[in-house]
């Protein structure tokens, strides 16, 4: 058995930080989307189907890294709140597709620019060139691991 003094602490390890930060800024974006009755996985596809052309599930779901069960459970709740509509496809008339409601659209870049503050509000303490590194280094940490999808949770 390893004495107390070999085993590490918590805080000697880089993914408590990341974990502590990310935890944080993720809680607070969610707190002000919620604000707005909406949730990060929703905002996710939201942002996904901004400004595009009517898209199938299945691409939705590819493009979010998600399976298309949690993409139908998705899209019926921003239907229900009328920012999502589901349609036939113009191509063939049993698939569907998602599009943005006049109103979802116009509430993505409300959601953006809360997007934007909350990121402002957690790395104002950092630099330009310190912002652009830590980007830098977690897109390399994310294309290493292989990482891929939106990560909604």
């Amino acid at each position: 058995m390893a004495s107390i003094s070999t085993v590490s602490n918590l805080t000697t390890h880089l993914g408590f930080w990341l974990r502590m930060v990310s935890n944080h800024a993720s809680q607070a974006f969610a707190q002000k989307l919620a604000e707005r009755e909406v949730t990060v996985a929703e905002w996710c596809v939201l942002r996904t189907l901004y400004g595009r052309d009517p898209m199938p599930p299945s691409r939705v779901a590819d493009e979010m890294g998600m399976t298309r069960g949690a993409i139908t459970k998705l899209a019926d709740r921003l239907i229900a709140k009328a920012l999502l509509r589901r349609e036939a496809s113009a191509r063939d008339g049993r698939a569907q597709t998602l599009t943005l409601t006049e109103r979802g659209a116009g509430l993505v870049p409300e959601l953006a620019a809360l997007a934007d503050r909350n990121d402002e509000e957690f790395f104002a303490g950092l630099s330009d060139e310190e912002r652009a590194s830590l980007e830098r280094l977690l897109k390399r940490l994310a294309e290493r691991g292989g990482m891929r999808g939106v990560p909604v949770a």
